[in-house]
């Protein structure tokens, strides 16, 4: 209740902030606050999988029906995709058609937004997978970027350039498999990059998600993928993306070549560079947490020079899925179902080990050592958070739950300075 002016207030002021693409997360001074600003809306079912922040608006993707202001007082008809103010939580007209899930937005040029899931149709038209709004709602018929089939889980546009990653083989008919990089304003596919990803045994080649550093120089994938060109690279790969072409680096890790439960063809789910571009975050599952496998966990990796690196830290949760991560400087934000941090020796069946502290469904880990801040607001755990957003003053949290630092927000709340 004391949080709506207050926050209202301290963002209107850095609102401008955000109106330029963002590949990976802001910088912030301190960690966020415990109590969740009241402004912001509800959605009422489904999965918030994904946001992007376009000038002062938040775009809104998943796989959801209705949603509230916050007030709970008017449900609007929203699928898949919605927009409310950053100011004030207000609900925008913003309402493309989607007939399919969103599982990943990007913050375009000229005050639009880029989409991609597993939808088939875009207001209307045919268009696979990709896509691009204004802030009105209209597609933007210039842009016509599909995939063949599958979908796309990742999009980050950086300059000229936006890049998509997911289940596809090909970008309109150009063979680009789980990893694309195309024109940011036809969909044109870059001749530039190719990644050249494959996943020899595994049933297909998927990247779940990726990240560019803050410097626009690294691209950093993860997912089912065993091979980039002739290299082998298990789950994770670096690429440089800072001239015209794209090129494999030398930089790789054996850390995740260990298995986690039998039947998981990759358990890395995000990764997120830090602000100052010298070091990511990788959060996983895999129901196998030990202490001497990276099942279940979150890790830190230098992003500097070349040849085998292992973790700088590991934090593990001791059994329980993360798939989350925001890296902000001051912290590490970390969400998905877990119930305990600094528990490398615990387990599902014989609870939280030695030193074991709680933190069900979100906390932070110290960027320098991995270890839990205190930093604990508690959410209802679920299946877990999907999506963090690091904005001017605060943090955007997006789940499958209705209950964020211990108050109602239905799948969708912000954590302020």
């Amino acid at each position: 209740m004391r949080r709506r002016l207050l926050a209202a207030a301290v963002i209107v002021s850095t609102a401008v902030a955000c109106a330029h693409p963002a590949a990976a997360d802001l910088a912030h001074p301190t960690v966020v606050s415990t109590n969740p600003v009241d402004f912001t809306p509800h959605v009422l079912d489904g999965t918030v999988w994904t946001m992007a922040v376009v000038g002062d608006t938040v775009v809104v993707g998943g796989a959801f029906t209705k949603v509230t202001d916050s007030s709970r007082r008017n449900t609007y008809a929203r699928r898949n995709i919605f927009a409310f103010g950053l100011r004030d939580g207000a609900i925008r007209a913003f309402a493309p058609a989607l007939d399919g899930a969103v599982y990943a937005l990007a913050a375009g040029p000229d005050s639009t937004v880029y989409a991609g899931g597993g939808f088939k149709t875009v207001n209307g038209t045919v268009q696979r997978g990709l896509a691009r709004f204004t802030m009105g709602g209209q597609r933007v018929s210039g842009f016509n970027a599909k995939i063949n089939w599958g979908d796309v889980r990742a999009l980050t546009a950086r300059g000229s350039h936006l890049y998509a990653g997911g289940t596809f083989s090909a970008v309109n008919g150009v063979n680009r498999t789980a990893l694309a990089r195309m024109s940011a304003t036809t969909g044109a596919v870059d001749t530039g990059f190719d990644a050249r990803l494959t996943a020899p045994g595994l049933s297909r080649t998927r990247v779940e998600h990726f990240d560019i550093s803050p410097d626009g120089r690294k691209l950093v994938a993860v997912g089912a993928l065993l091979r980039s060109g002739g290299y082998d690279r298990t789950q994770i790969a670096m690429f440089d993306v800072a001239g015209p072409s794209a090129t494999l680096t030398g930089w790789y890790t054996d850390a995740y070549k260990p298995m986690c439960m039998k039947g998981f063809d990759t358990y890395l789910r995000q990764v997120k560079f830090a602000p100052d571009s010298s070091y990511f975050v990788v959060v996983a599952t895999g129901r196998a947490s030990a202490p001497d496998k990276l099942c279940d966990s979150a890790a830190r990796f230098e992003a500097t020079g070349t040849g085998r690196h292992n973790p700088t830290w590991v934090q593990r949760t001791g059994g329980d899925s993360l798939y989350a991560v925001a890296v902000t400087g001051t912290a590490v934000y970390l969400g998905g179902h877990q119930r305990y941090f600094d528990n490398p020796y615990g387990s599902d069946a014989k609870g939280p080990g030695p030193g074991a502290v709680s933190r069900p469904g979100i906390g932070a880990v110290s960027p320098r050592t991995g270890r839990a801040l205190p930093w604990n607001p508690t959410r209802a755990r679920g299946v877990g958070v999907r999506v963090f957003v690091a904005v001017p003053n605060g943090l955007l949290v997006g789940s499958d739950t209705d209950q964020l630092g211990r108050e109602y927000h239905g799948r969708v709340g912000m954590f302020p300075l």
